[in-house]
């Protein structure tokens, strides 16, 4: 029996190249993951709803002051599954170097060690990732944290970014799949020929 666990683990890792063999985290910060934005409203400013640039199918919210925490952005999907959650991001407010190898030495403790460096050669910006397949559903999710105090370019301060990948991607599929009906219906439509007022040269040379 018990060798057939292992030979199962290692079947796994072969698929599923730099997986993390863990549970996989939902939450964080309160907020959870695949869950309605909703259930979340006296958390979050949903007035400040905007797509999320060059992925307009997704809008992010940010959170309200919540104690412990500088700022979030909270994203939900508009096509696939309406308003659940598909990614958390969430800056600490302690920013300080001590509180990062704290939360990443907790982190470990309850992941194991992380699956890839996200950050640069010379640690500017110190970031580390996890990749898990949550058993249940079968998605993919990741989990990133970050320490910055010098890159301006990046976020500022520790934070980290829980991503539910599977889910993303679905939404990403169905926005497409709807503009892609939408133009076809278009080009189906009978269009009238404009008329322009210029005719001959006039209308071909520019003024």
């Amino acid at each position: 029996m018990k060798k057939k666990v292992v030979i199962a683990m290692a079947v796994l890792l072969l698929v599923i190249p730099g997986m993390t063999l863990a549970e996989a985290p939902q939450q964080v910060g309160g907020f959870v993951l695949d869950q309605d934005i909703k259930k979340f409203e006296d958390r979050v400013i949903m007035d400040t709803a905007l797509p999320v640039r060059y992925a307009e199918n997704i809008e992010e919210v940010e959170i309200k002051f919540t104690q412990g925490f500088k700022s979030g952005l909270i994203a939900y999907g508009t096509c696939a599954r309406p308003g659940h959650i598909v990614r958390i991001k969430i800056k600490y407010a302690d920013s300080s170097k001590k509180f990062y190898k704290d939360l990443l030495k907790q982190v470990k403790k309850r992941f194991g060690e992380p699956d890839e460096y996200r950050g640069d050669p010379f640690k500017i910006v110190d970031a580390w990732k996890w990749s898990f397949v949550d058993e249940q559903k079968n998605h993919r999710i990741s989990l990133i944290l970050q320490h910055n105090t010098k890159d301006e370019q990046e976020k500022m301060g520790n934070s980290v970014k829980l991503t539910n990948t599977t889910l993303m991607e679905k939404d990403l599929l169905c926005y497409k799949n709807k503009q892609l009906d939408y133009r076809e219906r278009l080009r189906q439509r009978e269009w009238k020929a404009v008329e322009p007022e210029t005719s001959g040269w006039e209308l071909f040379v520019p003024r």
